[in-house]
């Protein structure tokens, strides 16, 4: 037996309108994802900015008095003094990891002809596997696999300069909205308090406001112990470069650039210390195997004073957050937005955290 269900045309809309706009919501959230994330991003470098903007405002008020017009300084200060330093990090670093590569090139030769026998040694090692003529397979082989670099690559240039440039324009954005942040974000927060505030809900206001300071110290915390830690590991890598140069044919010039290379990917978290210490190891094995190797050596050794003595202590209970959290977190922002998300996921994690802990307050403001 059939019933005939009759509803009212206003029932009628909402049913398909809610759904729609939802809908709709969605297809605009994702066709700005990106422009989301450089948002996200530039909020995230100015939160992590705030202790030095602070460290640089107290330093203004010291020696010229209270101000109004310091803050706006200070964050121009901090900004700069980042950028700066960031870009001397590279200018140093870039052409040194140029030059030891080229450097272990125009060995190479040598090492073959001295490590291998040549030609001669491969034929005869080839030949003791069963192929006749070695050299002339690794020949073949080679040659194919350039041809195929050579069509990859003048496939995909026109594309890859496009990828170049949106890169650099995607960078740019992020600095300039993170000074921008840095500038206009503390009044435009205080504002929007202010006028949600002269409600009638001042209490949710006050919750709100609070678990949102809260959430922007733990950024801000997470992010400052963690480049302390990064700057003290980048000094000890540098050491214990210098030491072994004392020792062995290697420059000397080349511990400042690979301590920063150290502190530049400590700044990972988890998987930076150990990509940042194979990546100097390569290098000055370049230059130098036994010396690539003694660093290894040391530098596991100091890995595990670090982790276990020296990180503990200065980065304390800044987050509160068991390892496993930790690493499902990284794991989570790697493949949802790469090494951004890497980077990000553990303050974010932290900052779940914050809401997770102030729940029962929210919950008390709505009841």
């Amino acid at each position: 037996m059939s019933k005939k269900i009759e509803t009212d045309l206003k029932t009628f809309i909402k049913f398909w309108l809610v759904p729609l706009g939802i809908g709709i919501t969605i297809f605009i959230l994702y066709k700005a994802l990106t422009g989301l994330i450089i948002i996200g991003a530039s909020i995230f470098l100015a939160l992590a900015l705030k202790p030095l903007v602070r460290k640089v405002n107290d330093f203004f008020t010291k020696h010229f008095g209270k101000d109004k017009k310091h803050q706006s300084l200070s964050a121009v200060f901090a900004y700069l003094i980042v950028v700066l330093v960031i870009g001397g990090i590279v200018a140093i670093v870039g052409p040194v990891v140029v030059n030891e590569t080229a450097k272990f090139v125009q060995h190479v030769p040598e090492t073959f002809e001295t490590a291998l026998g040549g030609w001669d040694g491969i034929n005869n090692f080839g030949k003791t596997i069963g192929i006749e003529n070695l050299q002339n397979e690794i020949t073949n082989a080679l040659t194919g696999l350039s041809n195929n670099l050579l069509g990859v690559f003048g496939d995909n240039l026109v594309s890859s300069v496009s990828g170049i440039a949106d890169i650099i324009m995607k960078v740019v954005l992020t600095l300039v909205l993170t000074l921008l942040f840095l500038l206009e974000g503390p009044e435009m927060m205080n504002s929007l308090w202010e006028d949600l505030g002269s409600g009638e809900d001042n209490e949710s206001v006050g919750v709100a406001r609070k678990v949102v300071s809260k959430m922007a110290g733990v950024v801000s915390t997470y992010v400052s112990r963690q480049v302390i830690v990064a700057m003290i590991d980048g000094l000890a890598s540098a050491l214990i470069v210098f030491c072994i140069s004392l020792f062995l044919n290697i420059s000397t010039s080349l511990a400042m650039p690979m301590g920063m290379i150290t502190m530049l990917f400590y700044l990972i978290p988890m998987f930076g210390q150990f990509i940042g210490g194979t990546l100097v190891t390569v290098l000055l094995a370049f230059s130098n195997p036994v010396a690539g190797l003694i660093f290894a050596i040391i530098y596991i050794i100091y890995a595990q004073i670090e982790n276990n003595l020296i990180a503990p202590k200065i980065q304390g209970d800044a987050l509160n957050l068991k390892p496993v959290v930790i690493l499902c977190a990284i794991t989570i922002g790697m493949y949802m937005f790469g090494l951004l998300g890497a980077i990000i996921a553990i303050p974010i994690a932290g900052c779940i955290r914050v809401l997770v802990e102030e729940y029962p307050n929210i919950k008390a403001t709505r009841g």
